[in-house]
């Protein structure tokens, strides 16, 4: 059968997201199910070219998956012509220079969130790549988790009525590395000349899960915190935590529709899930996670009656039911990848563009703006063309 190789110049995979879901969850993992097979028999084979700073990682990881080529020279690689594809997951603040050098060169670029540090660099990015004419997609890896999957199907079914509001919990404690355990995020995480700060990670996420679950954001307040002032970074150094680690937003969508989401790296979890999704409308409630969905329709939902005087007489667990799987779910960032690289060779539809991921860059700055000036701030509508906007 006949094979169609796709380079890829991957930059940033000795990090933990680049290393453990895009290489190897994803890449790799292709590679040993033979490929993506088309429907005429063809194969789309890719061929990594793994590229970092460390060259001792790069080497290990390389000999560890059977992957012939690494590099420490980015440059080199984008300049590869083997390289049809440049895939970045290092840090947001390089992030911009580095795409525009790959768009520059006629790569195909995919990349992981947020597409830039500012809406004018995303914005600049997105119109380069149209300019060039090269395919283009940013990582929306939360609408493929299985348990939002489901709750896009109930909402695609009508299950929730008119859907009133949506509250999200996410987050965890995220050790400082100061006293034996290891923090389990890197230090750029928490210095703002480096692009770090939850609101810009986070809230470019919850972007397009609204936008494509829920419905149109259309304005965002947002209190942001720097909780944990000091941490200790990778090298066992005490640096000064200069981005905030929790936020704290509310979302205006479209229908009047209202979203509460709480994002903290300052967390203890007490949840089922270290993401849950909770959806409320007319004719039924749902609680979404990363893996499961308990729905509650309006005839199952129990009838309290605020008594602080007697014990709670209702187990309200109990009245929520699970949403089956009815099917297998793949992990997403491989599924992703695997309508990108379809996207790249046969123009298959990719919705997940660099327009889409300066949306989510909107939104962080529209948050951030919010927090400075302690107020709604609405979204206008993004367009590549600013006629059009």
């Amino acid at each position: 059968m006949p094979r169609r190789t796709v380079g890829i110049a991957m930059n940033g995979v000795t990090g933990r997201m680049g290393m453990n879901q895009h290489l190897i969850r994803s890449i790799v993992e292709i590679r040993h199910r033979g490929g993506i097979r088309l429907d005429d028999g063809t194969v789309i084979w890719p061929e990594p070219v793994l590229v970092g700073r460390d060259a001792e990682k790069l080497e290990r990881l390389a000999r560890e998956h059977g992957i012939e080529r690494w590099t420490s020279d980015v440059e080199a690689a984008i300049a590869d012509p083997a390289c049809e594809v440049f895939f970045d997951s290092a840090t947001t603040a390089a992030r911009p220079g580095l795409v525009e050098k790959a768009i520059r060169a006629g790569k195909h670029v995919y990349c992981e969130k947020p597409l830039a540090p500012t809406l004018d660099e995303a914005l600049h990015i997105a119109r380069l790549a149209r300019e060039a004419g090269v395919k283009n997609g940013i990582v929306h890896d939360k609408l493929f988790l299985p348990g939002f999957r489901k709750l896009a199907r109930l909402v695609q079914s009508g299950f929730f009525g008119r859907i009133l509001s949506v509250r999200g919990e996410f987050g965890y404690w995220v050790f400082e590395g100061d006293w034996g355990q290891p923090a389990q995020r890197p230090s750029w995480n928490y210095k703002l000349d480096e692009g770090g700060g939850i609101i810009l990670d986070m809230f470019c996420h919850w972007r397009y899960v609204l936008e494509y679950i829920v419905g149109p954001v259309r304005a965002v307040a947002a209190l942001g915190a720097t909780h944990i002032p000091t941490r200790v970074d990778e090298r066992g150094h005490t640096y000064e935590a200069t981005a905030d680690d929790a936020a704290y937003g509310i979302f205006e969508l479209d229908g009047g529709i209202v979203a509460t989401i709480n994002s903290s790296w300052c967390v203890r979890v007490d949840r089922d899930e270290l993401v849950e999704f909770q959806v409320d409308g007319t004719h039924g409630s749902a609680v979404a996670g990363l893996r499961e969905c308990k729905i509650q329709p309006r005839d199952a939902t129990p009838r309290p009656v605020w008594n602080p005087d007697v014990p709670n007489p209702i187990d309200f667990a109990a009245s929520w039911q699970t949403v089956p799987d009815n099917g297998e779910f793949d992990n997403g960032f491989l599924v992703q990848w695997e309508q990108f690289l379809r996207h790249v060779v046969r123009d298959e539809p990719f919705p997940y563009d660099f327009l889409s991921g300066a949306k989510g860059v909107q939104l962080a700055e529209a948050g951030l703006q919010a927090w400075r000036e302690r107020r709604f701030v609405d979204l206008p509508a993004l367009a590549l063309d600013p006629a059009l906007a």
